[in-house]
């Protein structure tokens, strides 16, 4: 017999609460109010007879009972996703594709229908996210990366290498001298991004100024992202010069929407990679995809 199920609205509010830590920020993504996220808790608890939340300072925190079928509850909705998903397909193939947001919507969103051209017979389910997916244990096919390369049970290849300069939206400088040298930088605002990452070097405007061989530019001050994407937007609408990402600034300097002033740049130590499953790579869809990837980052 089946254990009888309580309400999926119910299952979900908790599921969200539980990456959020929050009603509130549960509530925003649920598009309902906060209230209605408590009640479809409080309604979850009461059919299970377990609290699932603990309350904090600052939030909430998970019980052990949460935890004991949180795994399970997300394997669930991923599941659900990928049944919508085969439903509303019609037979179309489908390669699902991990990759960190930024460099998807930067980069690859843009590159998508060249790929359909080629292959229109194939869909691509673009899955944006921070998280490490593991490939072995979901329905992600390939994963685009950042970091050293080293994937251990993963065929890896290399995309590009990251490398970072400045950029500015041509529209910033309506009233200011424009920006020939380096040493032109003096007075602007700049715009950071804050990361550190666990391994290897990541430079900032320091780093970009000391190799200018530059001074007299305050690096302390400006706006600051923790993703290179917002700095980039933050170019773009003009509210500084960023030190960006040659990936993420791609497409707005093709289009002139950003301005590269200076051609020094710093090579980062992280590299973008497309990763699959060693036994999986020579799959068909799978290969069509890597081929074309290599072909877009070269």
């Amino acid at each position: 017999m089946h254990q009888r199920l309580p309400p999926l609205s119910s299952l979900r509010a908790f599921e969200v609460v539980s990456r959020h830590e929050s009603f509130r920020a549960a509530a925003k993504e649920l598009h309902v109010t906060a209230a209605a996220v408590s009640q479809q808790v409080k309604a979850l608890e009461d059919h299970l007879g377990r609290k699932l939340l603990r309350r904090r300072i600052g939030g909430y925190s998970l019980t052990t009972h949460a935890l004991a079928g949180l795994e399970h509850l997300r394997d669930g909705f991923e599941q659900l996703s990928w049944a919508v998903a085969a439903m509303s397909s019609g037979g179309q193939r489908i390669l699902t594709v991990s990759a960190v947001p930024a460099l998807a919507a930067e980069w690859l969103v843009p590159r998508l229908h060249g790929f359909r051209q080629q292959f229109p017979e194939l869909d691509i389910l673009l899955h944006a996210s921070d998280e490490l997916v593991d490939l072995e244990h979901s329905r992600v096919d390939l994963g685009i990366r950042y970091g050293s390369g080293n994937y251990p049970g993963l065929t890896s290849e290399r995309l590009f290498v990251d490398e970072l300069f400045p950029v500015y939206s041509p529209g910033m400088l309506k009233g200011r001298a424009s920006l020939k040298k380096p040493v032109d930088l003096r007075g602007y605002p700049l715009i950071h991004t804050d990361w550190t990452p666990e391994r290897g070097q990541w430079p900032g405007w320091t780093e970009w100024v000391r190799a200018a061989g530059v001074t007299g530019v305050d690096v302390t001050k400006g706006l600051r992202f923790s993703g290179g994407a917002l700095g980039i937007q933050a170019a773009v609408s003009g509210q500084g010069v960023a030190l960006a990402s040659k990936a993420l600034a791609l497409e707005h300097l093709a289009a002139g929407r950003l301005v590269r002033p200076f051609q020094l740049s710093l090579m980062t130590d992280f590299a973008y990679y497309a990763v699959c499953e060693k036994e999986r790579a020579d799959e068909p869809d799978l290969l069509a995809f890597r081929r074309w990837l290599i072909a877009q980052a070269q």
